[in-house]
């Protein structure tokens, strides 16, 4: 019953009281919510410290929860919070880069960006290349300015739309549509040889 319920539904009947709504909803968000703190901070261990954080976000919320956006832009609104909060406690430098993006300046991002593992049910050839490639993507990904990476991230992991991403990041649709654009031309050059 809960799987055909939307995100919204969920979090208002998780409101209401329904513990197997907000399951629903930690399922669905589990890997991209994860990958996207993960491949922001460049520690599994931090992506960890966040993602727990954020959920406990959500969970200490729900009682004034309203339907005001879509809950996906929501939620990672409160990642991106969260984010900036652990860059001005642990890497100042970096949120500071944050901050001269949102006022329109640009500023090359320093994450860094775990290796992702290859399935195991592959052949030792195959798993070789998968990982090299992914090496590249992660390389690639983590050579992005801070805001196009996560621009790019916010769309591809959390499936966000540009006014969604603008919405998250508190930005401009159109400043998420450049920095979107610029992400995927730099990505498109670097991997190349790959497309």
């Amino acid at each position: 019953m809960h799987e055909e319920l939307s995100d919204e539904r969920l979090m208002l009947a998780y409101r209401d009281g329904d513990a197997r709504a907000f399951e629903s909803l930690y399922r669905r968000y589990r890997g991209s919510l994860h990958r996207y703190l993960a491949h922001q901070c460049g520690s599994q261990a931090f992506a960890e410290e966040l993602y727990q954080e954020v959920w406990i976000k959500v969970v200490n919320a729900r009682a004034e929860y309203e339907p005001l956006a879509k809950f996906s832009t929501w939620i990672f609104r409160i990642a991106h919070h969260r984010l900036i909060d652990h860059y001005r406690k642990n890497a100042p430098e970096i949120a500071t880069r944050y901050e001269k993006a949102n006022s329109g300046n640009e500023a090359d991002g320093e994450d860094i960006i775990g290796n992702q593992a290859a399935p195991l049910e592959q052949t030792p050839q195959a798993l070789h290349e998968r990982r090299a490639t992914a090496q590249r993507i992660d390389q690639a990904l983590a050579e992005l300015p801070a805001p196009q990476r996560e621009a790019f991230l916010l769309a591809e992991e959390g499936g966000l739309t540009l006014e969604e991403i603008a919405a998250a990041t508190a930005t401009s649709r159109e400043t998420s549509k450049s920095r979107l654009r610029y992400a995927l031309g730099k990505l498109r050059h670097s991997l190349q040889d790959l497309l």
